[in-house]
């Protein structure tokens, strides 16, 4: 592995961090949030700094399938969160309150509060469409061999997560809020913060839970047609 892979894992292990921290709205309070934000922010210029070659592929190359999905998912994601920074930027008390912004609050508020669940639901399920690369180096970190009750475990254990944070997702009603249904957040200051994190830990997993199988189902599918097309010709 190289270095600049090396960076790579680093800043999207951070920033997966970071976003469990942004969504833990109740547990860090404001001036942190911003302070996440900021962070947040930095860390994925620097993502697509690292990944620019992906914009250079964009005209090159066919689009199957998979290619398609991942491509408008980066490109809403990309939205999400340029529509979080100027409305951040917009509602900040703390870290840019220095600017004279006087005006447009109550559209960056609603615009806020819709991008953060799009976003988190979007960057969940982009490390799904690439958790084929964790479950690799898992692989190699088992030394390459195929051991089938550690594999039925992690299954067994990714659809429980998975489950659980459906069930989180419906009762906390965030698609209101992803689809502007409700203009406040409701946030219950009761729950201890390790609560608070499982459930976000456990909502994100059933996004990736859901992009890491629509991927493999899709290449599953892509590799079968390939096939028909290869016996068709000979």
């Amino acid at each position: 592995m190289n270095t600049k892979m090396r960076w790579k894992i680093a800043i999207d292990i951070l920033m997966s961090v970071m976003l469990l921290l942004l969504m833990a709205y109740q547990v860090v309070g404001d001036y942190l949030h911003e302070i996440f934000g900021t962070a947040m922010l930095v860390l994925f210029m620097v993502h697509h700094i690292l990944n620019f070659r992906w914009y250079k592929s964009l005209l090159k190359g066919k689009y199957m399938p998979q290619r398609i999905i991942s491509t408008v998912l980066n490109a809403a994601l990309l939205a999400a969160m340029l529509s979080l920074a100027y409305s951040g930027v917009v509602l900040s008390r703390h870290v840019f309150d220095f600017l004279p912004i006087t005006s447009g609050m109550a559209l960056a508020r609603v615009m806020h509060l819709s991008a953060s669940y799009w976003g988190f639901v979007l960057m969940s399920l982009h490390i799904g469409l690439h958790w084929g690369m964790v479950v690799g180096m898992f692989h190699k970190l088992a030394g390459g061999k195929r051991r089938p009750v550690l594999v039925w475990i992690a299954r067994l254990l990714a659809v429980a997560i998975a489950v659980y944070g459906a069930v989180c997702f419906r009762h906390a009603d965030i698609f209101s809020y992803m689809f502007v249904k409700a203009e406040f957040v409701f946030f219950d200051y009761e729950k201890s913060a390790a609560l608070v994190f499982a459930e976000h830990i456990a909502m994100m997993g059933t996004w990736i839970f859901a992009g890491y199988y629509v991927s493999k189902g899709i290449g599953k599918l892509t590799a079968r047609s390939r096939k028909k097309e290869k016996s068709r010709i000979a």
